[in-house]
């Protein structure tokens, strides 16, 4: 009889989470480490709360420049280990309408919020090979699936990251390496608090379950793809969006 997994502890892994000095990164860090896992953020400019990030390894990085991101990764391994998890959280938003949209706009959002994650993939990846276990979460949007007016380099952005994702879901798949999108929906964090209350109403009415969902949410989701339980995931988009995005 096969012996059963159940009372089997499972192994503790080294996890980045960008951009991650609060909300949604910041959720998803704490939420690894309650799992055991050491765990490593990174911020650009918002420096973290020493009480938030209690225990967690904080590092400064701008996700825009590879030198950075090589370097925050070799600062890591250094005192964590090699990184199993990456978790890409980091992104800007920079809306208005298409007319309006400048082209630096465009772009800016573009490089910090898709090709950030081709920056950390190839950083990750070669000795997530070598260990041949690795888990990589791209962190979306409803919007990258379902559009957005005056967000077109943030839907752009986030659509990307659904390519990107399968892509290498496909190139690293037989390493025991899974590359998946969550895409949340509208948040409780800081950002959606700057709404007026009509403007959160909007909101609400139009989400299927009536209300906002939350950072834990959110996280939960992450930590599940990050498991050990969840290698076979992999290529998927997992909407926390409260049903917003069916069909999408």
């Amino acid at each position: 009889m096969a012996e059963s997994n159940e009372n089997v502890t499972p192994p503790q892994r080294v996890a980045l989470v960008t951009g991650a000095a609060k909300g949604i990164g910041l959720g998803i860090a704490q939420a690894l480490a309650r799992q055991g896992h050491k765990v490593a953020i990174t911020y650009r400019s918002t420096t973290p709360d020493p009480a938030a990030t209690d225990g967690l390894m904080a590092v400064q990085c701008d996700v825009t420049d590879a030198d950075q991101i090589d370097a925050a990764f070799s600062e890591i391994e250094e005192a964590l280990g090699p990184i199993d998890i990456v978790v890409s959280n980091a992104g800007i938003t920079r809306d208005g309408l298409l007319l309006r949209m400048s082209e630096d706009d465009f772009t800016t959002v573009i490089d910090a919020n898709l090709t950030s994650g081709y920056r950390l993939a190839k950083r990750a990846t070669k000795p997530m090979m070598k260990a041949r276990w690795g888990r990589i979460v791209l962190i979306g949007s409803v919007v990258g699936l379902a559009g957005q007016a005056g967000q077109a380099n943030y839907a752009a952005s986030k659509a990307g990251l659904v390519g990107l994702a399968r892509s290498l879901a496909r190139e690293f798949g037989s390493r025991n390496i899974t590359v998946n999108v969550v895409a949340p929906g509208p948040i409780e964090t800081d950002m959606l608090n700057e709404l007026s209350d009509t403007q959160r109403a909007a909101i609400i009415d139009v989400v299927p379950v009536g209300r906002v969902g939350q950072v834990n949410e959110v996280a939960a989701a992450v930590a599940f793809l990050a498991s050990e339980d969840a290698g076979y995931i992999t290529g998927a988009v997992v909407p926390v969006d409260g049903g917003l995005g069916m069909g999408s």
